[in-house]
């Protein structure tokens, strides 16, 4: 598993490539940093570690240009402890924001529960890749919802949430079964995460003109509307 590690530090670097070759990951890196996007393009990492702060342009910048063309897992790394940059990230499309210091059995669990959750998910996808709701058309293959040729994208954990809630129409998925099913362990999962990706979620499917179709049960959980 090749992890694409963005950052300028380079202490840190070989810190990680030393830890993250002990767990049998590659690590590369970028060789310049006005043009990530480059080195990106060529390595084809399975999953992306990005700092806030870089020379040129912040990590929020890169997040954005990856996410222009690809749907890669993207975790944030960043000594950066203001709300804000974590709700700016998960808007911005990236799976995680891991505060430094880190410990780095809690971040390489979280790498393998993002992989396992992208990946053995793409798997899945191919044998039924098409759900419907309410008209709309949720194709797990391609990351969307379609509803009267409208188009939206969806990142992986909205993509996930959304299916997980239709497999369980018109009824209370506890907030504990969507942590769990999206990062394995709820305990290395900051609550706030799933808070994110449900509003920007709900935005979405606002947008397409469905209005109502995902409620929240306050301290319960989240119910998509079937009709």
């Amino acid at each position: 598993m090749n992890i694409f590690l963005v950052e300028d530090d380079r202490q840190i670097v070989e810190q990680m490539e030393r830890h993250l070759a002990q767990w049998g990951f590659e690590v590369s890196v970028p060789t310049d940093f006005q043009n990530v996007m480059s080195t990106f393009r060529e390595e084809e990492p399975h999953l992306v570690l990005m700092d806030i702060q870089l020379p040129a342009f912040d990590g929020f910048y890169w997040c954005r240009e990856i996410r222009s063309e690809s749907r890669v897992p993207i975790i944030f790394l960043s000594s950066r402890d203001h709300p804000m940059d974590q709700v700016m990230a998960m808007q911005l499309g990236a799976d995680d924001y891991v505060q430094k210091p880190y410990n780095m059995e809690v971040l390489v669990a979280k790498i393998q529960a993002i992989a396992r959750r992208t990946y053995e998910y793409q798997d899945a996808q191919a044998e039924s890749p098409v759900q419907t709701w309410n008209g709309a058309e949720l194709d797990l293959k391609k990351g969307t919802l379609s509803l009267h040729n409208q188009t939206m994208d969806l990142t992986k954990n909205e993509l996930y949430i959304l299916s997980i809630l239709l497999e369980h129409p018109n009824e209370i998925v506890p907030r504990d079964t969507l942590i769990r099913k999206l990062w394995d362990d709820e305990r290395f999962v900051n609550d706030n995460t799933l808070t994110v990706n449900i509003g920007r979620l709900r935005q979405k499917v606002a947008d397409l003109g469905m209005e109502d179709v995902i409620i929240t049960k306050k301290g319960i959980g989240y119910m998509a509307v079937s009709r």
